[in-house]
């Protein structure tokens, strides 16, 4: 039983990152920030988008289960560098052909990945933090 509430708890601070993830991604598109980058990142808010920002974010939730003895702040700095090195190296350059870290989109590309997938760990680690009061499993 504790098995399952663990998964249910990590997949929903990773949710919760991921609807923060595309949230600030978007607005960071809508206001011209990623423009003003010269960066093409622009993603448009529907539901379909954010409903896969927050299932792929809740997938990468599962990995607060890894054993790692830290801040939270870190932790989720830590962890959300995973989910950016497949995105600059695969998901851009071998699924979308964007190039080596998605270049093709801007040369600041990878600095924006960084940024919004940090905003996805920071989110779900302070989620957890705040639920389990400092615990993670």
């Amino acid at each position: 039983m504790q098995f399952g509430r663990t998964i249910s708890l990590l997949f929903a601070a990773g949710a919760l990152g991921g609807l923060f993830y595309g949230l600030v991604a978007w607005l960071l598109g809508d206001l011209g920030i990623s423009r003003g980058l010269g960066v093409r990142m622009n993603p448009v808010l529907t539901a379909p988008w954010i409903y896969q920002q927050i299932v792929w974010g809740g997938m990468w939730g599962m990995l607060f289960a890894l054993p790692l003895s830290m801040h939270w702040l870190a932790r989720g700095l830590t962890l959300s560098l995973l989910p950016s090195f497949v995105q600059l190296f695969f998901i851009y350059p071998v699924i979308l052909h964007q190039g080596p870290f998605g270049i093709r989109l801007g040369i600041l590309t990878p600095v924006l990945v960084l940024l919004v997938n940090g905003v996805w760990g920071v989110v779900a680690a302070w989620w957890l933090q705040t639920v389990r009061g400092g615990g993670y499993r």
